[in-house]
């Protein structure tokens, strides 16, 4: 319908697309480093009680998730909870906990345009400040906050006579700080980027750069295929804007309705391609930023990070995929319901 042409170059975001892949590089190397598991395993040692440690275990997820995504956050810390959590012999509170982690590094991340893929390029899209965009998300990040707290406290139990919690023996390793230093100061680079202090370009040279002198390993991890999904989610959105009749119908269906129809849309599409989607028919982005944000509590495919706990629980305790689908889904609409609610009452 819209052959390939020049016009095809101006629909990619290259802002967006070269902080997503320096972040990632630079996550994969503090990660290959060991050094969110030795944060993990240091927290978990002062967890003594099962409440305790599922309230640790959703804290860290919960405020991890703001610098280094939700995605890197659950697949870092759903490993060391299970093998924390296993000694309590409860697949109750297993589920319960990875549920609370999953939602937690979902509502956590979406305070900062770091936090996920789609906050990263709504926010350099929308052109909006980073204090304007904390702020536009900081009383959903303050009510799932207290939301979180309330519920783990709740109902972080195991039946009587079970076994105190016991964090996982043994050490990360030795880290080494002439190693992690590197990469500290070029995430130090990427914050600035996203603060728009120094340009995106920097920071790609420089964690290209850093990765090649110090761990190869961290680039070969880079996520080349969401990077791909979102060039070609940039064109299909791009070419749909060229078609006058769909350009013209997709931004009736939207054109006022942005928060609820992100939050649907993220239910079947997830919220990432939905927010790139949507971005193309609708220049309210407070309501969009908003609506992706909470459209990633609901199904299991609403947020693509919500899948890593899943397989985790999977694997883990496969007899338990029923038990944590039904808790998850449970508890997704429940806050949901509630950060709705705060969408009322703030405006």
């Amino acid at each position: 319908v819209v052959p390939p042409d020049a016009g095809y170059l101006d629909y990619i975001d290259l802002r967006t697309i070269g902080m997503l892949f320096s972040l990632m590089v630079i996550m994969a190397g503090l990660t290959r480093l060991g050094v969110f598991t030795a944060v993990c395993r240091y927290l978990l040692a002062v967890a003594r009680s099962p409440r305790r440690l599922s309230l640790v275990l959703s804290l860290l997820a919960f405020f991890s998730s703001m610098l280094i995504t939700n995605d890197v956050a659950l697949v870092t810390f759903v490993p060391l909870a299970l093998l924390a959590l296993r000694p309590l012999g409860s697949e109750r509170l297993t589920c319960f906990t990875v549920v609370m982690m999953t939602v937690a590094a979902n509502l956590g991340s979406m305070f900062t345009p770091v936090g996920n893929p789609q906050n990263l390029y709504l926010y350099s899209v929308s052109h909006l400040s980073l204090a304007d965009f904390l702020l536009l998300m900081l009383p959903y990040t303050l009510a799932a906050l207290v939301m979180l707290v309330l519920v783990v406290f709740a109902f972080a139990q195991v039946p009587a006579g079970s076994p105190e919690a016991v964090a996982p023996q043994g050490t990360a390793g030795r880290i080494s700080a002439t190693r992690v230093v590197p990469w500290a100061v070029v995430f130090a680079c990427a914050l600035l980027s996203v603060a728009r202090v120094l340009p995106f370009q920097v920071t790609v040279v420089a964690s290209v750069a850093v990765g090649l002198a110090v761990d190869r390993g961290a680039i070969l991890h880079v996520d080349y295929a969401l990077l791909a999904t979102f060039i070609a989610f940039f064109i299909f959105v791009g070419n749909m804007g060229r078609i006058e009749a769909v350009d013209a119908l997709i931004a009736r269906v939207v054109g006022g309705h942005e928060l609820a129809v992100s939050v649907i849309a993220s239910q079947v599409l997830s919220n990432v391609p939905a927010a790139i989607l949507l971005s193309g028919f609708t220049s309210n982005w407070a309501a969009l930023i908003v609506g992706t944000n909470l459209g990633g509590l609901g199904t299991l495919i609403a947020s693509m990070a919500s899948l890593i706990s899943y397989k985790q629980v999977a694997l883990a305790l496969p007899r338990a995929k029923g038990r944590y689908l039904a808790l998850f889904t449970a508890w997704n609409l429940a806050f949901l319901a509630v950060l709705l609610a705060v969408r009322l009452v703030v405006g």
